[in-house]
């Protein structure tokens, strides 16, 4: 499918960031509905279904967080998610609740329209992985099951976001490899500009960290991460 055939749920309250961001995705080939609370944005994610939200923190009726949830409940989307303020409380709490990626107000329209493109393209890719047959990654008490794209540690089922299973899969793959920051901007997010993302990769690993053991996942300062072989 291509991206003229995709639709784009944007949820923003201020009208002059929805529809400068609405214009500029309509211009790219997307078809477009803005929501401007949080209650209308579920509704119109059930009623729309969307292959991807551009969704603002701050919103009134309920906050962007309470709607990732909701949207996510419903059935997987990717999420682009809009934040005021550069927090990393912020930005972990959305990356847990099922958000993809993040860019903080205020934000170049240029660079949100590259980065919807690329979360687009990353879910097309995954998708044509699922249909090819995949040998579960089995390392340690960490099982990664491809096939149904499920993850176990000590026989324990860990959810994880699709980027957060794309990032764990990438690092599985080369196990006790250092995988640069740069190199993994580009091959999980699509990003060819690696300048301003290394922030997103680092929320990332906390967040991957967080739900699967501070230890599984080794940091090499001023380079990137490599996955311990568990025990």
């Amino acid at each position: 499918m291509r991206d003229r055939e995709r639709r784009v749920l944007v949820v923003e309250d201020e009208p002059t960031i929805a529809e400068s961001v609405a214009v500029r995705l309509r211009a790219e080939g997307f078809a477009v509905d803005i929501a401007r609370d949080g209650p209308a944005a579920v509704a119109a994610a059930e009623a729309t279904a969307p292959d991807l939200v551009v969704l603002d923190v701050m919103l009134p009726g309920f906050d962007g967080l309470e709607v990732c949830r909701r949207i996510q409940a419903q059935r997987a989307v990717p999420v682009l998610m809009l934040t005021a303020r550069d927090d990393e409380t912020d930005v972990l709490v959305g990356l847990a609740v099922g958000a993809d990626d993040y860019l903080t107000k205020p934000f170049s329209i240029r660079e949100l329209a590259a980065r919807v493109h690329a979360l687009l393209r990353r879910v097309d890719r995954m998708r044509s992985d699922e249909t090819a047959e995949a040998t579960p990654i089995v390392l340690g008490d960490l099982e990664i099951n491809l096939a149904e794209r499920r993850v176990r540690r000590a026989g324990a089922e860990i959810h994880l976001t699709p980027t957060e299973f794309d990032l764990l899969v990438h690092l599985a793959n080369r196990p006790r490899v250092v995988q640069p920051r740069e190199r993994l901007l580009a091959e999980i997010w699509g990003w060819g500009d690696a300048a301003a993302g290394t922030r997103t990769v680092d929320s990332h690993v906390k967040a991957l960290r967080r739900k699967l053991g501070a230890e599984l996942i080794r940091t090499v300062h001023g380079v990137g991460y490599a996955l311990e072989t568990g025990r």
